[in-house]
Parts: structure tokens; C-alpha cells; sequence
């Protein structure tokens, strides 16, 4: 744990001349303002620093627009991308005048969630860790006219450039979901994947591996160690920023949407979770799989709210591209030890009880990660509670099941718009201690659902190539 005035000596034995105040908005996306260094005190941890809160996404209107940044001396690192030296530091946001969290801020959600665990007496630590995958790309373009609309990526290592004049062209390519750990020639990120880990071991993010994943073009995954939920989404917040800039220190641009390529599988963002009480774990036992009835009745409440969690974990119409059959994505919600088909794995790596965990693979990297396992635990945290069974686990390939057996097995939606009206109808949940609002929810439906009408209400390329000749 570090203190302001360790924050205030590691700023000047940096010789930072600037403070970068992040906060993470709505959706995910960090936000930022600067202050000189001489701004910096003891007071501001207490105080925080205000800002304009009405042009932040879903968040105030303009007639109460004053917010405060309350800074937290533990997430305090010298940022490598700035030219000039600068600390940074994340921030939870708070009402003026009367210091309360923010109901809308994901980063207070989270901290309310932690608080609520250990109200309950059932554990007092929830572990999460998440695996993100992404693309790298070479190049992107898009665009979005009344008149016409498209999108084109690129990479040197795509199937699609094996006869691209590339003075010379020396092969190589990576075939259509033929991607997963090949060596290099066709692996050519492994050095920019290693740039990346490095960086972000430098910064406290602890990394236990990084490889190339599945899909041509560039798609990647590394993977960090486990931590409590508000450090580990903490932590996301601070891997993406690394991969983003690497990758544009380089020339390349990262994308975490879901689904960039037609015909290859989609970026999904796996998620390890665990409790803990007074530094033991209550997720081993004699149970399925070596797991504890309390692990199972966490599952039970994972698969009983996954169709309405879809809509916060994830949480974009281009995530239903990916969870779709045929791509490895986790559509069946059902649980099984070992089995990628299965929305809910029980990872079999090793009998320590330490590490018993289950594993959630629905949710994609475009979710904000404060939102997203926030709402795992809490859903998890019901199945617990209520003593919700989980039903038998499926050891089966469920991709290769009969249709008469298949349609026994619930699914996720099969868009945002079902997601969110699952949410509408299933949250009461999320509400409780105060975790969630009711207002949050409103406001994250009305503004997905904008999102999911702003892409329906639009022509689609494809039915030029359908019914153009209607």
C-alpha cells in the first residue's frame, strides 16, 4: 500500500513536471486531465482535484457538472509514453461539497461491490483474472456516410496477403484459425508482445504469459496475474493503455472490439474468478471437480443471471459477432471441468486448492472491466446466498451435440438488444448494498440501446450483395 507521500517523493525523485489524473468514463474508456507538478500535495488525496463531469458519457448534465477526481496513491506510476517526465494517477470520482461516490463511476461501483463482499461475512477478497485477446493490426480505415459505409484492416501476417506484392512477399501467412502458437516467420509480434509484457511488469502488472492466439491477422493474448477485483480491472485499465501505445510506438494499432474479422474466431476476455476468507480459499473442495459446494452455488448464480450479465459484460452490438457457433465462443451457458465449450470451466492445472477458481468465458474485452466483475461477483454472490444449484455439469463436446440435446441447453442472447432487456428484467441482483442503482441501470440501457438502434436503423454492406438485385 502506498501513501501520498510516498506517491509525492517517487514524483520528485522522477523529476516529474506533470500529473496525469485518469478516471475511467461509462463505457470503459480512460479519460484525463493534467496539473503541474507543484499542484501536487497531501490535501488532493483527500480532496481531489475537480472537473466538468457533463461531457463524460452518460454521466452529469450541464446545470450539475462539478465533480472531483479523488486520486489513489497506489495506482501512481511514471508514465513511459509521456515526452515530458509525468506521474499518473487513477482516480475514484466523488460529489462535490459533500464527498459521496459517484453512483455512475465504474471505478466507485467496484470499490461498493468489494465493500458489499465483506458485509455479507461469506468471504472478504474476491480474485479475478482476466485473459484479454486483441488484434495488431497494420492498418485500419472506416467509414460511415449516408451514402455508403465500409471497413478494411490489415496485417502482414494475414492469409489474405499471400499474393500481395510485397517486394518480395516471403510467405508465411497465417491460415484462417490456424494461428494459435505458431513460431516465428508466421509468429512476427513476438518481439512487440514482449515489449509489451516487459513494460507492463515494469508497472506492477504481474504477467504469467504471453503467445499468439487463434486467429490470423495478428490476434494476441497476455495474460496477468490474479489480484482483487477493483486492482485487477485496475490493472486492466493499465495493460490496455500499454498495448495501445506499444503497438503505436511501432506503427501498429491494437483493437479489443470483439469481433474485427468476418470467417475467423473473435477476442473474448476469459475470466478467472475466486473467494477468499482471512487468506483461505473457499472455492476447493470435495465437490464436482474438486470444488466446494459454495464454488457451485457461485456458479449456480453465474449461469442463472448470464443472459442479463451479457449486457454489461458484453456490452457492444459487435460483441454478438463473436458469440456465435462455430468460432469457440462460449454460447452454451452450462459448466464443465476442462471444457472450452462451456460458458463456466472449472481449469484442472493444478490440485492446490490456492488455485481452484472458475473460469467464465463469455465476456469480451470491450467491457469495462470495474462493470463487468463487479456484476460477476454479485451474481455469483446470489447463487451463494440463495443456495442456487447449478444442475449437472456437461461433459460432452457441446459443439458436437444432437440438436434434440442441443436445444436442452440455454444460450446467451443473440444480440445487445436481447442482452439488454434480459438486464431489464433480471437485475435486482446488481442493487444490492447499493452496488448498483437502479439509475445506473436505466442509464446503461437507454444509452446501449441507442447503440444497438444506431447500428440496426443502418444499411449493411452485406445487403447490397443480397438484395441490391431485389
Amino acid at each position: 500500500m502506498s501513501t501520498p507521500k510516498q506517491v509525492i517523493e517517487l514524483a520528485k525523485k522522477s523529476g516529474a513536471k506533470m500529473v496525469d489524473v485518469k478516471f475511467v468514463d461509462t463505457f470503459g474508456t480512460w479519460q484525463h486531465f493534467s496539473v503541474p507538478a507543484g499542484e501536487l500535495n497531501q490535501d488532493v488525496f483527500k480532496e481531489g482535484f475537480g472537473f466538468d463531469g457533463s461531457s463524460i458519457r452518460g454521466w452529469k448534465s450541464i446545470e450539475a457538472s462539478d465533480m472531483l477526481a479523488i486520486p489513489d496513491p497506489d495506482t501512481a506510476f511514471i508514465d513511459p509514453f509521456m515526452a515530458v517526465p509525468t506521474l499518473s494517477l487513477t482516480c475514484t470520482i466523488a460529489e462535490t461539497g459533500t464527498f459521496e461516490a459517484y453512483n455512475r463511476d465504474p471505478r466507485g461501483i467496484a470499490a461498493r461491490a468489494e465493500s458489499y463482499l465483506k458485509g455479507t461475512k461469506l468471504a472478504d477478497t474476491a480474485y479475478f483474472g482476466p485473459e484479454a485477446e486483441f488484434f495488431i493490426f497494420d492498418s485500419v480505415q472506416y467509414d460511415s456516410r449516408s451514402n455508403g459505409s465500409f471497413y478494411s484492416v490489415d496485417s502482414e501476417e494475414a492469409v489474405w496477403n499471400t499474393g500481395r506484392d510485397e517486394m518480395p512477399n516471403l510467405g508465411h501467412k497465417i491460415r484462417h484459425k490456424e494461428g494459435y502458437l505458431p513460431v516465428s516467420p508466421a509468429d512476427t509480434l513476438q518481439d512487440l508482445r514482449t515489449e509489451m509484457v516487459l513494460l507492463m511488469n515494469e508497472l506492477g502488472v504481474d504477467v504469467e504469459r504471453q503467445h499468439h492466439e487463434v486467429a490470423t491477422a495478428g490476434q494476441a493474448e497476455i495474460d496477468y496475474r490474479f489480484d482483487s477485483l477493483l486492482r485487477s480491472a485496475d490493472k486492466m485499465m493499465l495493460y490496455k493503455y500499454i498495448v495501445k501505445n506499444v503497438a503505436r510506438r511501432h506503427g501498429k494499432t491494437v483493437t479489443f472490439m470483439p469481433k474485427p474479422l468476418f470467417a475467423d474466431n473473435g477476442s473474448g476476455m476469459h475470466t478467472h474468478q475466486s473467494l477468499w476468507k482471512g487468506g483461505r480459499p473457499l472455492f476447493a473442495g470435495k465437490e464436482y471437480a474438486g470444488l466446494s459446494q459454495l464454488a457451485l452455488h457461485y456458479v449456480g448464480g453465474i449461469l442463472k443471471h448470464a443472459r442479463a450479465l451479457c449486457a454489461l459484460c458484453n456490452p457492444t452490438t459487435n460483441s454478438y459477432k463473436r458469440l456465435v457457433p462455430g468460432y469457440e465462443a462460449p454460447v452454451n451457458l452450462a459448466y464443465s471441468a476442462r471444457n472450452r465449450s462451456a460458458a463456466v470451466r472449472i481449469p484442472t492445472f493444478s490440485d492446490s486448492p490456492k488455485a481452484k477458481r472458475i473460469e467464465y468465458r463469455p465476456p469480451d474485452p470491450s467491457a469495462n472491466p470495474y462493470i463487468a466483475f463487479a456484476a460477476l461477483m454479485m451474481a455469483g454472490l446470489d447463487g451463494v446466498i440463495n443456495k442456487i444449484d447449478p444442475g449437472e455439469p456437461l461433459d460432452k463436446n457441446i459443439y458436437e451435440l444432437p440438436p434434440e440435446e442441443l436445444k436442452r441447453v440455454p444460450k446467451v442472447p443473440g444480440s445487445l438488444d436481447e442482452a439488454l432487456t434480459c438486464l431489464e428484467e433480471d437485475h435486482d441482483f446488481l442493487l444490492k448494498g447499493d452496488v448498483f442503482t437502479a439509475d445506473f441501470i436505466e442509464m446503461w440501457v437507454t444509452q446501449k440501446r441507442a447503440q444497438a438502434d444506431a447500428v440496426r436503423i443502418r444499411p449493411h454492406p452485406y445487403e447490397f450483395m443480397m438484395y441490391y438485385d431485389a
